[in-house]
This record gives structure tokens, C-alpha cells and sequence, in this order.
């Protein structure tokens, strides 16, 4: 077996949320931060709203979630250009759930729910078993603990 390739992820998490007394209480901080990546834009962040965080701002569970269905899109992407089905359009609404006991919480699986639209020549059976693939292959997906579920939805677009 050949060794593999490492691939270094660098991200600047910066706290915004000191309201004047830091964290001299857990009501008296705002859960409020900053995501910076070199040459891309800020990602305003927060806690979840449960977690007195502003529901204005994306929350680390969110971005799990969202993480895990863009691998499992753009892994898909690439079989089916691979496997030559043409896909003209793919939504997926993803669905992470989570369970908290006491001060400490995990995640125990997450859905993701694609809608993917083919040509009108599509193959649907073919399409479908891609993702298969695609979960195997999906990096996030390989990086988790949880159950990571596909429900995928193939559409055909009329001619």
C-alpha cells in the first residue's frame, strides 16, 4: 500500500462575543466569533440559539452538517461525471441530530436528503447506486463517528 498525502486545513477562530466582563459569568459573553480562511470570505459564527448564541450567525452544528452534504455533492459530482450521467441539477436537505446530556452533547447521525435531476437520457438506476460510492469515498463522511444516512431522490427532467 502507498502512503498517503497529507493536506493541511488552516482556519483563524477569532471570539468576538467579550461583552465588556469577558466570561465572568455564562450569561455575560456573547458566543459570538469569526471564521477567517486566507482568500476567502468571513464566516460571521455563533452558537446555536439553545446555547445563547444568535440565530443570525451559522453555528458550528450547522456547519457540520452543511460540511458532510457539500463532500457527499461533490463526491457525487465527480462519479457521475466519471461514470458519464449528467446531472443538471442536486439539492440536498441534510438533517444532523444531535443529543445533549448534561453539559455535553454529540451528534448521532446525520440525514442527507438529495434530490438529484439527470438528463433526459439518465440512467436513474446507475445514478443511484453513485451514491453509494460517493458515501464511501466522501471524506467528512470517513472523519466521523456518527451514522452518516443517504436518502438520495433521482429525478429524471422531461424531454
Amino acid at each position: 500500500m502507498s502512503p498517503g498525502h497529507l493536506h493541511a486545513y488552516r482556519a483563524v477562530v477569532t471570539w468576538t462575543g467579550n461583552r465588556g466582563q469577558g466570561t465572568s459569568g455564562y450569561r455575560s459573553y456573547g458566543r459570538d466569533h469569526v471564521v477567517r480562511i486566507d482568500g476567502k470570505p468571513d464566516l460571521a459564527a455563533s452558537a446555536d440559539r439553545v446555547f445563547h448564541g444568535d440565530m443570525g450567525r451559522h453555528n458550528p452544528e450547522d456547519l457540520l452538517v452543511a460540511a458532510l452534504a457539500g463532500c457527499h455533492l461533490l463526491t457525487y459530482l465527480h462519479f457521475a461525471a466519471d461514470a458519464g450521467i449528467v446531472v443538471t441539477a442536486y439539492e440536498d436537505r441534510a438533517e444532523g441530530h444531535m443529543e445533549t446530556t448534561g453539559s455535553s452533547g454529540r451528534f448521532v447521525e446525520v440525514v442527507l436528503h438529495p434530490a438529484v435531476t439527470l438528463a433526459a437520457s439518465g440512467d436513474a438506476t446507475r445514478a443511484l447506486s453513485l451514491h453509494e460510492d460517493a458515501h464511501r469515498a466522501c471524506f467528512i463522511a470517513n472523519s466521523v463517528n456518527f451514522p452518516v444516512r443517504c436518502k438520495p431522490r433521482i429525478i429524471i427532467a422531461s424531454s
